[in-house]
């Protein structure tokens, strides 16, 4: 049986090459992912600063200090510091589909300008808030920015990118993200050493300083040769921004199957009910199972709450800091790595070995807790040194596969009829998923205990699995060529017409 469909040569590959030009415009647009990393990165490290709980939560604060009969890993639980987590991700949910409308009927450059304005409104509320209204509403003006970078800027790098590096380029995405993970622990640890407790304040505000990078950069970015045709009509516009992109005057191949997407998408007057369709369904499917499949792999877990859970084993405020650097840092590593394998290697075999790393360390890490870490004392040094090695395993394995994949494919498989339907969906999915394990997590964590990296484990082995039968390796085709790899898959071909031509003009074999 065959189990997704591998593609040996890029039958039509455009002219080209990656110019000065497409390189610093995808640049400044996959900074949209500093401002979601940099959110993930310090809200956890936030949520570990005595200043901060006492003066927003000091119910947590209370139980955290003084309660001496409560379990490691019941500390934290609390709606109310849940909440200052995941309302932003509730406002990004709802904003998506607002961001949708903007981009398919304004372009990408507004949505993602939109993004960046928000979060910096939210960034400086966050700062200045006196109460705990103040912050949450803070938190809600960046979860619309995030919305609408979210939904904006894959769209972006895919549709500027050459179809020969076009996961390389939307791999920058998720660098971007650890590059402000790692600018947002970072921070948090120096912050947490200031006297007076007002760092936390620093920590908050700062995330104004991408945010503003990424609006004012955005003002100077051009609008994608599929938006010019989509929106305006203007072919040679398109043309003249073809030629400038690729660095070549032979274009026309491209700009003809521009065209020719633009013309099947203005057919579409309801995208999102057309979405709906048979034919759609492999691309539905997977806008929706990608971005689930990404965020409950645990990552939030680890990347929200990592200062939480080391302190919970045992480690001090600024040691539980420090180690989520490290963890954050290893993750880099790996997403960079990713850079160079993802167009060489192709997406499937990425998914399936980080996939491998993040199952086997997790189940150890949750057999390593389940028998040294009891409801009260803390871990010996050793264990907590092998937690810390485990959970730097783990992110490696996510920052090869998940991590930059999820974005990668999804940003790549829908044609553009649908495409800023479907990805408005992927962003909803995740900021919703995102949303109900921020929400939940602290209270897994106290009913489950070690038992929530066996929960994630067991979701990282379904994932797997359904990575390898239904997946398809979408490595090196031209983006508006995509919605026909489905034709010779095993399984998604009863759903769709149309693609067996060109696959098997393209030598198109079962993987």
């Amino acid at each position: 049986m065959a189990v997704g469909v591998a593609i040996n040569k890029d039958g039509k590959q455009y002219a080209g090459k990656i110019t000065w030009f497409v390189l610093l415009s995808t640049m400044v647009a996959a900074s949209g992912g500093i401002i979601f990393g940099y959110d993930v990165g310090v809200s956890g490290g936030v949520s570990s600063m005595d200043p901060f709980l006492k003066k927003f939560f000091p119910g947590v604060y209370s139980k955290m200090k003084e309660d001496v009969e409560i379990s490691n890993y019941c500390k934290f639980d609390s709606q109310l510091l849940t909440s200052f987590t995941s309302s932003l991700y509730i406002a990004g949910l709802i904003s998506s589909f607002f961001a949708a409308i903007v981009t398919r009927n304004y372009g990408r450059k507004p949505s993602i300008i939109i993004g960046g304005v928000a979060y910096m409104f939210g960034a400086a509320l966050g700062g200045a808030a006196s109460n705990i209204y103040m912050l949450i509403i803070g938190r809600v003006l960046l979860g619309v920015g995030l919305g609408f970078t979210n939904q904006s800027v894959p769209l972006y790098l895919s549709e500027m990118a050459p179809s020969k590096y076009r996961g390389a380029f939307n791999v920058a995405f998720q660098v971007c993200v650890n590059i402000g993970y790692n600018s947002a622990t970072l921070i948090n640890y120096g912050t947490v050493k200031i006297k007076g407790g007002w760092g936390w304040r620093i920590s908050l505000a700062m995330a104004g300083l991408p945010a503003a990078i990424l609006a004012i950069g955005a003002l100077f970015l051009p609008e994608t040769p599929n938006s010019l045709i989509q929106i305006r009509d203007d072919h040679n516009t398109a043309k003249k921004m073809l030629q400038k992109i690729r660095g070549t005057n032979d274009v026309q191949d491209e700009l003809d199957d521009l065209i020719e997407a633009s013309h099947a998408s203005k057919a579409i007057k309801q995208p999102f009910k057309n979405l709906l369709k048979r034919k759609y369904r492999p691309q539905l499917v997977m806008s929706v199972l990608i971005p689930f499949f990404q965020q409950i792999t645990g990552i939030n877990v680890i990347a929200f709450y990592a200062p939480i859970l080391f302190l919970t084993i045992g480690s001090g405020e600024s040691a539980s800091l420090l180690s989520a650097t490290v963890t954050g840092v290893i993750g880099s590593m790996f997403t960079v790595l990713t850079v160079l394998l993802v167009d060489k290697l192709g997406r499937r075999v990425l998914f399936n070995v980080g996939g491998i790393q993040m199952f086997v360390s997790q189940m150890m890490v949750g057999g390593i807790m389940a028998a040294k870490l009891g409801d009260h004392g803390g871990m010996s040094r050793g264990y907590a040194l092998a937690v810390l090695i485990l959970i730097c395993v783990y992110i490696s394995g996510f920052g090869l596969s998940w991590g930059p994949l999820g974005w990668v494919v999804t940003s790549e498989i829908f044609p553009l009829e649908i495409r800023s339907a479907a990805q408005s969906i992927v962003v909803a999915v995740n900021l919703s998923m995102t949303f109900v394990i921020a929400q939940v997590f602290l209270a897994m964590l106290c009913h489950l205990r070690s038992g929530i990296f066996f929960f994630f484990g067991a979701w990282v082995l379904l994932m797997s699995v359904f990575v390898y039968f239904f997946l398809p390796e979408t490595k090196g085709i031209p983006i508006e060529k995509m919605d026909q790899i489905w034709g010779k898959h095993f399984f998604w071909k009863r759903f769709v017409d149309g693609g067996d031509q060109y696959l098997e003009d393209n030598k198109v074999e079962a993987a």
